[in-house]
């Protein structure tokens, strides 16, 4: 039997003031990583594409209305010359396609390419910024789980605050792992900050205990398993969202169509459209087998708590669908026909699914699961 322990208000200050500070460096973050955005260098796959459609063009210029011809220099006996012409070989810009870009592993994105010192700087700044927001984020949610002695995600602030903490968690170990990933850094410090903006304002619950049916060692399995899944789907979901957006870029590159200035500077600051669906599609299958768990974590937990494995509830229901959306979206990725951009959309779709089920569900439909509380 669990006895509800008191509630320790100085912790759950203390929790909510490094809740706070974490958002300001975090905001700090973002404003490095946007100015290694605006003021840091191009990739090195559309620098390379630039300079061979220059090489392309000025090869045209020289020609000198004979376009297509060269003059050739003939030595004749005697010592006299003549000047032959021949065709000039085409030149063909090699655009670095999305296959191309992968194969070879080229460093691309933001600062990445480690050329730009400036840009260079302002990423690194930026790592640094988001190393100690994600300190005293993590700060943040174990004074919560101290002050009621319990796991740190029984409500929906609880969830959002350590859903937050290990997506940006899960970031820094692949940066450590010498991944390059910094390009999502720019788009992950904005959703944590909207992420926690919306926990402190709509979401916040103080401190309190739970009924007793939460009081279970499940509650630490099952809840832990769903937010780690859940930080690594949104990984994906921002690699996903950035392929699609990067492979219209690369399409229209291809084929030679004339593109506004400033948005093919911002695409071209992305990485190859190869690298990140390969990206999405690694995480999303990585992750896949622990969100099996968690719905199997679920079930069992549901027989000890309810005297049942599976009843149809709204929150059983939706991560039953999210399960299915991604496995259609892994066996899609396996047949020829669905690869690429249709892929994608149905990822896309399977991310919204458990951005619903978190939540739609929570707030606007009542069941079993309504007991958490907001």
């Amino acid at each position: 039997m669990n006895i509800a322990a008191a509630v320790n208000e100085n912790f759950a200050n203390y929790s909510n003031y490094l809740i706070r500070s974490a958002m300001f460096v975090y905001a700090l973050a973002f404003l490095a990583h946007l100015a290694e955005w605006v003021f840091g260098s191009r990739s090195k796959v559309a620098v390379q594409s630039a300079a061979l459609a220059a090489e392309t063009r000025e090869a045209q210029e020289q020609d000198g209305g004979k376009a297509g011809t060269v003059a050739v220099k003939v030595v004749q006996r005697g010592g006299a010359t003549t000047t032959l012409e021949r065709p000039r070989p085409r030149i063909v810009p090699k655009v670095v396609t999305r296959a191309s870009a992968s194969d070879r592993g080229i460093a691309d994105g933001p600062g990445a390419a480690g050329e730009d010192e400036k840009g260079d700087l302002y990423g690194r700044v930026a790592i640094a910024f988001t190393v100690l927001a994600w300190l005293l984020h993590f700060g943040g949610v174990l004074f919560r789980a101290i002050s009621v002695q319990r796991p740190p995600w029984g409500n929906m602030y609880e969830f959002s605050t350590t859903f937050g903490m290990v997506a940006v968690g899960a970031y820094l170990v692949l940066l450590l792992m010498k991944k390059n990933v910094r390009w999502i850094g720019l788009f992950l410090t904005t959703s944590v900050l909207l992420d926690l903006g919306l926990a402190t304002s709509v979401l916040y619950t103080s401190s309190d205990q739970l009924v007793p049916a939460l009081h279970s060692y499940w509650l630490w399995i099952h809840v832990s398993c769903a937010i780690i899944s859940g930080a690594i789907f949104y990984l994906a979901a921002v690699g996903t969202m950035l392929y699609l957006f990067r492979d219209r870029y690369e399409t229209a590159l291809a084929a030679n169509r004339e593109q506004n200035r400033r948005w093919a500077d911002i695409m071209s600051r992305l990485p190859a459209a190869a690298s990140l669906d390969k990206f999405a599609y690694r995480m999303n299958a990585l992750v896949f087998p622990l969100w099996t768990f968690t719905i199997i974590a679920g079930a069992i937990w549901a027989q000890a708590a309810w005297g049942r494995y599976w009843g149809w509830d709204p929150k059983e229901t939706w991560a039953f669908i999210t399960w299915v959306a991604y496995a259609c979206y892994l066996h899609a990725r396996a047949t020829a026909g669905w690869k690429g951009r249709k892929a994608a959309y149905l990822a896309l779709i399977a991310f919204a699914c458990f951005l619903f089920n978190y939540y739609g569900v929570n707030i606007f439909v009542t069941g079993k699961h309504s007991y958490a509380g907001v």
